[in-house]
């Protein structure tokens, strides 16, 4: 594994093949059957624990993902912290799932969700810890076993959060944590019949992929893929919110967010002003070492995502766009080594590529409008729809646009805001289901309906003379 502050190998990890894949994927079956006999209230302590195990290795998990993805001791801090509050979220569930009496004229029909079996879960780079509990949680809360794949590059949270699951007292095979390719242990988990479903998140090719890797066995499927976020600055705005919002949703954790607010659409009204003070702050972001706390801003992941994002910003020059600032490495020699980028912005057509394709960096483009049709309308001509923003003070209009941008998430006067009770998911090129809320438990589980004929007269169907 490399330091993409030093570009120093940290640590050395095994991937799984397939053969690994598959006995992993035993224990979990073999595990499924006790597991899902534990009472919801015993279930629910040990996710109560776990989450307390989270917490009190918080500082531990923060330094490890800091060395694991290049991200901020700040930001490393809030991932380890959302995944205890997510954690603890779902300690809270196994005791109010339940189902329905249905009415019915002869007898009595009663709903019940049962858990899958097993579940596995592929876990992306750019929020490694956060994201894996958004899986696992409500995975485990709902009675399943996980098997989980982080991604190549980022596989050290992960296992330092195994340990913590020993620790806790999982029984053995509920949580199986197993580092490996996604062309070997990830096509696996999607291909393998046993495992009864597979969450994803991650690229819309990669999604398109486990789609058809998955077909054989017609497993579900819950797919959290690509975005292109549509932030719309009316007229209206207050402009020093929606400047401090608009960054925050492009730069935080350095663009590498598929819901980062990556299109900028700006009333022509307020375009200069807005640019104008928008480049100052993208300008006065602090980069450096991701562990010192005053650091705003630390690497890209891999050199390969940075040069993946420069590439993005010759694009935009070949298609006559305009970099406003930005565009290359810092060129502060203080920083040494690393996979720097300064924050970007980019002014671009709507119709050109790096206006409709996700490059997943601090790289945001710029275009203005002038009705709120027209900025609907660029807002939703891109094949994702997984989150939006907009600012404004007319609170008819805020609801309005709301309810016309086609994306899962929308943030009105806010950017990017996430809470373990709220749905999070996209439609389109952004995939389906849904992480998070309530409503994912119902992701992990089949409902299941018993009818009961109490002493009810039914007349037979074939009746006899």
């Amino acid at each position: 594994m490399i330091n993409p502050a030093t570009e120093q190998v940290v640590a050395t990890v095994e991937g799984l093949d397939e053969a690994a894949t598959d006995e992993a994927i035993a224990r979990s079956r073999k595990a499924f059957s006790s597991w899902r006999a534990i009472s919801p209230g015993d279930r629910a302590r040990l996710l109560r624990r776990f989450a307390d195990a989270v917490d009190a290795d918080r500082e531990n998990l923060a330094r490890i993902e800091v060395a694991n993805s290049g991200h901020t001791i700040t930001n490393a801090r809030w991932e380890a912290g959302n995944a205890r509050d997510v954690l603890a979220y779902y300690a809270g569930a196994p005791e109010r799932l339940i189902g329905q009496q249905i009415p019915v004229a002869d007898g009595i029909d009663v709903t019940f969700h049962e858990p899958l079996g097993v579940v596995g879960a592929i876990v992306p780079w750019n929020f490694p810890m956060p994201i894996a509990s958004w899986a696992f949680a409500p995975a485990l809360a709902a009675g399943n076993t996980v098997v989980l794949k982080p991604a190549e590059l980022t596989p050290l949270s992960s296992l330092a959060i195994a340990e913590l699951v020993r620790d806790v007292g999982f029984p053995p095979g509920v949580v199986n944590i197993i580092p490996g390719y996604g062309a070997t242990a990830g096509q696996r988990l999607a291909e393998h019949d046993r495992v009864a479903k597979l969450s994803f998140t991650g690229s819309t090719a990669t999604g398109r992929k486990l789609v058809a890797a998955s077909a054989g066995n017609l497993k579900k499927l819950q797919l959290e893929l690509g975005g292109k976020g549509p932030n719309i600055v009316f007229g209206d705005a207050n402009l020093d919110a929606a400047i401090a919002g608009s960054a925050f949703a492009i730069f935080h954790n350095q663009g590498q967010a598929c819901i980062a607010g990556s299109r900028l659409i700006l009333h022509e009204s307020i375009a200069g002003d807005f640019l104008g003070q928008f480049i100052e702050l993208a300008e006065s972001i602090r980069l450096g070492d991701p562990l010192d706390p005053t650091t705003e801003m630390g690497p890209l992941t891999s050199a390969g995502h940075r040069d993946r994002v420069l590439s993005y910003v010759q694009l935009a020059r070949e298609e006559g766009g305009e970099v406003l600032t930005g565009g290359s490495a810092p060129d502060d020699r203080t920083l040494g080594r690393g996979f720097y980028l300064r924050p970007t912005v980019v002014r671009a057509d709507p119709s050109s590529r790096v206006c409709r394709e996700e490059v997943f960096g601090p790289f945001v483009t710029v275009t203005t409008f002038r009705s709120d049709e027209e900025a609907i309308a660029i807002a939703n001509d891109v094949d994702y729809g997984l989150g939006g923003g907009l600012w404004t003070r007319d609170l008819s209009r805020a609801h309005s646009v709301a309810s016309r941008i086609r994306a899962g998430m929308v943030w009105i006067n806010s950017y990017k805001r996430i809470n373990p009770g709220s749905p999070f998911g996209g439609t389109g090129l952004s995939g389906y289901g849904r992480e998070m809320g309530f409503e994912a438990m119902r992701e992990y589980t089949e409902p299941k309906s018993v009818w009961v004929n109490v002493d009810a007269a039914i007349p037979p169907f074939y009746p006899r003379p």
